[in-house]
């Protein structure tokens, strides 16, 4: 799979009134793409953003370490509920079987990849399973939405975090 930034320069009609896109895509991507000519392809159009930032990232794990701290749990333990309850995830059918292995191989990526089994697939003999992204994957929307959420759960818990300059930029750009 071929994953690029690009953009759309022009748009047409085929004689069979399908639509024809023009793309301006990376140059270092033309012998894979020529590669695909003529032949059906699987595509995915959305608007580009870019990765998250080391800096949200740290500002993240602060306010995990934070809320930690104040709870007397692991940071961990806060990240990773904030990636089940607002984070990007894969639900999958897995072979019974096979979920075991599939979950603690899946956990090898990082703190924030985790496996849980939701409930009985409609395959039998499979499980449904929703396999969670850590943050390392995000996009500048993803994050903030993880890092809105944190904030939130936070006050509503009572926890005043400590103001750094980057926290008072992100609480300045919610409103708070």
């Amino acid at each position: 799979m071929i994953c690029m930034k690009g953009r759309i320069r022009d748009m047409g009609r085929g004689y069979d009134g399908s639509l024809t896109l023009a793309l301006s895509l990376p140059v270092q991507y033309t012998e894979s793409v020529h590669a695909l000519k003529d032949e059906e392809i699987s595509v995915e159009i959305k608007k580009w953003r870019e990765h998250r930032s080391k800096d949200s990232n740290a500002l993240m794990w602060a306010v995990c370490q934070e809320m930690g701290a104040a709870l007397k749990i692991p940071k961990e333990e806060v990240y990773r509920k904030a990636i089940r309850d607002v984070g990007e995830y894969e639900p999958l059918p897995i072979k019974a079987c096979a979920v075991e292995k599939f979950c603690s191989n899946w956990a090898t990526k990082g703190v924030g990849w985790f496996a849980e089994v939701q409930d009985d697939s409609k395959i039998p003999g499979y499980k449904l399973v929703f396999a969670y992204y850590g943050s390392s994957t995000y996009d500048t929307l993803a994050m903030s939405r993880l890092l809105d959420y944190l904030i939130d759960d936070a006050e509503q818990i009572g926890i005043v975090l400590k103001a750094g300059p980057e926290l008072e930029q992100r609480l300045k750009e919610l409103g708070r």
